[in-house]
């Protein structure tokens, strides 16, 4: 605060983020997938999708708030306008844009239709269709190297989480672990790649998450349930799914060690959505989730809630009465309240690092 001559106290305005850009999955999607009209009636487009906030479907893949929505109200920020509606004039975006799109992989489209499994995408708008976006739009924020770099010097960047459909598709149609964890070090080259992108274009603060716990996942729970006791863990999550999101994360952490050296000036933030997750996991009762964390609060029965054949907004599926007493939405995404905990844990810490250059404005 500052003190003038005559006397009074005036507040300088808080140090904080001016604006936030995020790219990634269905996550962290605000829209996009649903303006994309890449499905002519998707389940996410109408309710219960949106229910406990917005009481409208946004495009969200949850009832309600996700993590970047909770990231936004720290800083005072309006919620992440869909890039895709900029692009149709129906959006402002001085304050960042979401390029994220539900169903988005880490790595090209053409890598899974080259495998014969390309019909099973939900959409080709990879991170480097998505990075594409970001260019184009990018001119229109700025111009010169100095005008950008005053920009982005008040910019948080969030780069997914992204990477989880890569294996989520062969996940589903019969992959073994052992197949998927050869494909880790391409995933994890892509991400890096759109990271190192980002920083050539002038950005210097970006958050780059890891993948959250696919083994306490409704979704996996139910494909690759087993009579075998000594597969699950002591919170009832499936050992080998979560060793696998383990693997990932740590040769996330190592590229992103390698990438801090070769850009000193940038701050390279990583996010532990597994840490942050695990704990309501690990502590349902605790966090709120007084109905459990791994049945699905949205879907068609079986002993997780998750019945492919009556998804969530689906004929034969119905929504729990109280969303906020489960961490698990819909079978594969979380709830607003899931996510209002991992959100809290990367801007209070202590699940990112190095923690966020500038300390969150408002409580959630």
């Amino acid at each position: 605060m500052t003190i003038s001559c005559l006397g009074t106290v005036s507040a300088s305005p808080p140090l904080k983020y001016d604006s936030i850009f995020s790219f990634g999955d269905s996550l962290a999607d605000t829209g996009n997938f649903l303006l994309s009209g890449a499905l002519a009636f998707p389940v996410i487009g109408k309710l219960p999708y949106g229910e406990t906030y917005f009481h409208r479907a946004t495009g969200r893949c949850s009832n309600g708030r996700l993590v970047v929505d909770f990231i936004a109200e720290a800083y005072g920020l309006p919620y992440l306008p869909p890039y895709l509606a900029l692009a149709k004039g129906d959006e402002k975006f001085e304050h960042g844009v979401n390029f994220a799109v539900a169903g988005a992989t880490a790595t090209d489209a053409k890598f899974f239709y080259d495998r014969k499994i390309g019909q099973i995408l939900w959409t080709n708008d990879s991170l480097s269709v998505q990075l594409g976006w970001f260019k184009k739009l990018k001119s229109t924020l700025c111009s010169t190297k100095e005008d950008c770099a005053k920009y982005f010097e008040r910019s948080l960047f969030l780069v997914g989480e992204i990477g989880g459909n890569d294996y989520n598709y062969p996940f589903f149609v019969g992959g073994t672990i052992k197949q998927l964890k050869a494909l880790v070090p391409l995933v994890i080259e892509t991400i890096v790649a759109a990271t190192s992108m980002l920083i050539e274009e002038g950005v210097v603060e970006l958050i780059v998450p890891g993948n959250l716990p696919i083994g306490c996942n409704a979704v996996y729970l139910t494909l690759f349930r087993t009579p075998n006791k000594s597969a699950y863990d002591q919170n009832g999550c499936l050992k080998a799914y979560n060793a696998f999101s383990k693997y990932h994360n740590s040769q996330l952490k190592l590229a992103l060690e390698t990438l801090r050296q070769k850009y000193p000036h940038a701050k390279i933030i990583y996010a532990d959505y597994y840490g942050a997750a695990k704990r309501f996991f690990h502590s349902p009762k605790h966090y709120g989730f007084s109905d459990g964390t791994l049945v699905a609060c949205c879907g068609g029965g079986g002993p997780y809630n998750f019945n492919n054949s009556a998804r969530c907004g689906h004929t034969g599926s119905r929504a729990c009465l109280d969303p906020s007493t489960y961490a698990n939405w819909d079978g594969v995404h979380l709830t607003e309240g899931a996510y209002r905990h991992i959100a809290m844990g990367l801007v209070n810490g202590p699940f990112t690092s190095p923690p966020l250059t500038f300390p969150p404005i408002y409580g959630f």
